[in-house]
């Protein structure tokens, strides 16, 4: 009888666990070491031939790397992964891996900033160029493709504006014309979108949000089928990208309480988005899971879920009283990164964050992470807040 595929909850429990491998430890130990020795010059080439697959020297990884690694790997129903110091590092390593001189790529225009500011200044010094296109053009894409694209790149939901790409009529354009697509899934983690199943290549989480969980790491994971494997592997170790171990067992303790946490995380998030949305302050909420949000019909067929990132447009109000609510807050704290156990809330800047089409909301922009306190507690501090900004 064929073994049945493992459900996700299982998973994030026992992958990339072996305690028969480490004397019956039940989490894998941290392994640090940058030097391995061999007792014979045979088994040193034997394992140079083997470098990704076995510990051969440090910065290639160790076995706490690899046990993080299967484990995302398997929940995101890919056959690998491959680990980076940071989710920019991740951007960074997977886009240097497909991408050479000469070649185009497609960069969605709602992209997180420090993904736009590499491709306008990095990749573009190494003779690659980038056309933004527009996050609701689906199938439309295939008249942007051009004989030198190479990569369609997707973050779905934008991280400050959320709209919601229909990834698997992107995609389908793209392989008609030989691109790779590549896709940013930190919001929803490889619980709530399964990007393989939607024709991705490589995906791509700043790990340092929702699967470390606990705001303490940076940690950034791209995950791909084997046949990605070679090349991405090559050119992120060529680059001498390397994470810590110490880093990785905290992830993969992060990871092993994602279900309950993202639950947590979404129900809140929603909880205080359909609040929001009857406030006299807020001109809208944005937020996929909402039926009035662009894209939610594909948010709808295509995700299982929602994190607790979300946003709002206030109506006009001076930036005086909107710094005087942020400076206040008691609970939402005013800092960059979400996906941690905390609350938080930023002014989003987007009058020059687009190429494609200028950001036409008259009133600022919030984004808000939705932490794991009470929900009545973060309602009272966005009511106290409100007062502020009305200047009682």
């Amino acid at each position: 009888m064929a073994k049945s595929p493992r459900k996700d909850r299982t998973i994030l429990t026992h992958a990339g666990n072996d305690p028969e491998a480490h004397g019956g430890v039940v989490n894998p130990p941290i392994y640090r070491a940058s030097t391995v020795l061999y007792p014979t010059v045979r088994e040193m080439h034997e394992r140079g031939r083997q470098k990704f697959d076995t510990v051969y020297y440090g910065r290639y990884g160790t076995p706490t790397t690899f046990a993080l690694e299967s484990a995302v790997a398997e929940l995101e129903e890919a056959d690998r992964a491959v680990i980076l110091p940071s989710g920019l590092g991740a951007v960074a390593g997977a886009l240097l891996a497909c991408l050479k001189a000469g070649d185009h790529l497609l960069m969605v225009d709602s992209v997180y900033e420090p993904t736009r500011t590499f491709c306008n200044q990095q990749l573009a010094k190494f003779g690659v160029s980038t056309t933004y296109y527009d996050p609701m053009i689906g199938a439309g894409i295939a008249d942007l493709i051009q004989d030198n694209t190479r990569v369609v790149f997707v973050e779905s939901p934008g991280s400050h504006t959320f709209e919601v790409q229909d990834i698997p009529a992107i995609a389908k354009a793209a392989r008609a014309k030989g691109c790779l697509v590549l896709l940013d899934n930190t919001w929803a983690t490889p619980l709530y979108f399964k990007p393989f199943r939607h024709g991705v290549d490589l995906s791509i989480h700043a790990a340092t949000k929702y699967i470390v969980g606990h705001s303490d790491v940076m940690m950034g994971i791209i995950t791909m089928k084997d046949a990605h494997y070679k090349q991405v592997k090559t050119s992120v170790h060529g680059m001498g990208y390397a994470a810590s171990p110490d880093d990785c067992y905290l992830a993969l303790r992060g990871l092993r309480t994602l279900a309950v946490r993202l639950a947590q995380h979404q129900q809140t998030a929603l909880t205080l988005a359909n609040w929001l949305k009857q406030r006299p302050e807020v001109e809208r909420v944005l937020h996929p899971a909402m039926p009035d949000h662009p894209g939610h019909a594909i948010w709808k067929r295509d995700f299982t879920g929602s994190s607790g990132l979300f946003g709002m447009v206030l109506k006009p109000f001076a930036e005086e009283r909107v710094a005087a609510m942020l400076d206040g807050m008691r609970l939402f704290g005013m800092g960059f990164s979400w996906g941690g156990y905390e609350s938080l809330m930023i002014p989003s800047h987007l009058s020059h964050a687009r190429s494609v089409k200028a950001w036409s909301e008259a009133g600022p922009t919030l984004r808000l992470h939705a932490g794991l306190e009470d929900t009545d507690d973060l309602i009272a501090d966005l009511d106290a807040g409100f007062a502020r900004l009305r200047g009682n």
